[in-house]
């Protein structure tokens, strides 16, 4: 290989590196995409009536009258969930015990919110009460700060509801 094509390859190669870390970074903090592609009349997501835990929550009190979009309306696909994830593998992981800037996700479906030993949670996710079902996470990650106010979870959420329903798909799949 010439030399000008190895300058350029490896430009290249720092250049692609150089995105992927701020598409990873901007994931955790930042504005996603996909909420600047939402439409402005898009239904908020409310978990069922029937769900003890997500009556309980703070988002479920200002779910909109009808027309709601409940994680029951979507058939998660856990492949298509596991890409989705990738924005939360800046924080997230599944091992057990192992807490970077988030808790731990190990057999997140059914536990506890602000549960995790080791973790310094806030105060809010520590007194809410709530329990992560498929459908309280549907919920929550759509928008974490309105669903909980005062969460330290910086994500902005995922405002696409079948990308949210793969999603939980996938963390009840790593749940099991």
């Amino acid at each position: 290989m010439f030399r000008g094509q190895q300058t350029m390859k490896r430009n290249f190669l720092m250049g692609a590196a150089a995105l992927a870390a701020l598409a990873t970074l901007s994931a955790c903090g930042g504005k996603q995409a996909e909420e600047a592609e939402a439409p402005a009349a898009a239904p908020e997501a409310a978990a069922p009536a029937e769900t003890p835990a997500a009556a309980d929550t703070p988002a479920a009190a200002a779910a909109p009258a009808g027309g709601e979009v409940t994680y029951a309306s979507f058939t998660g696909d856990a492949a298509a969930g596991e890409k989705v994830f990738a924005a939360c593998r800046t924080c997230h992981v599944f091992d057990e015990g192992v807490n970077r800037v988030g808790p731990s996700l190990h057999n997140i479906v059914g536990r506890k919110s602000g549960s995790v030993p080791g973790f310094n949670y806030s105060e809010a996710n520590k007194n809410s009460g709530v329990t992560w079902t498929p459908d309280v996470l549907f919920e929550y990650l759509e928008d974490p700060k309105g669903f909980m106010p005062g969460t330290k979870m910086a994500f902005p959420g995922v405002k696409d509801a079948q990308k949210r329903a793969d999603l939980v798909a996938y963390l009840e799949a790593q749940s099991k």
